[in-house]
């Protein structure tokens, strides 16, 4: 019991990092769309992108919590 409980919280710290690792890179992309863009206009990609950084993070948020 011991071992599986060990083993998942082994996993759940790697998709931690994991999610964590791909937030990084979201958040520059989203860094990036922000600067091509202007004050008069904010592509799709930058909505679009940062939906994608928030989905992410509660995640991540979820995951940190642990099993319920």
């Amino acid at each position: 019991m011991r071992d599986m409980a060990k083993k998942a919280n082994l996993e759940r710290q790697a998709a931690i990092k994991h999610d964590t690792d791909k937030l990084v890179k979201l958040a520059a992309e989203l860094k990036d769309y922000v600067d091509e863009s202007n004050e008069n206009i904010l592509s799709m990609n930058v909505l679009k992108k940062a939906e994608e950084i928030e989905r992410l993070a509660h995640s991540v948020k979820d995951k940190m919590k642990g099993p319920n």
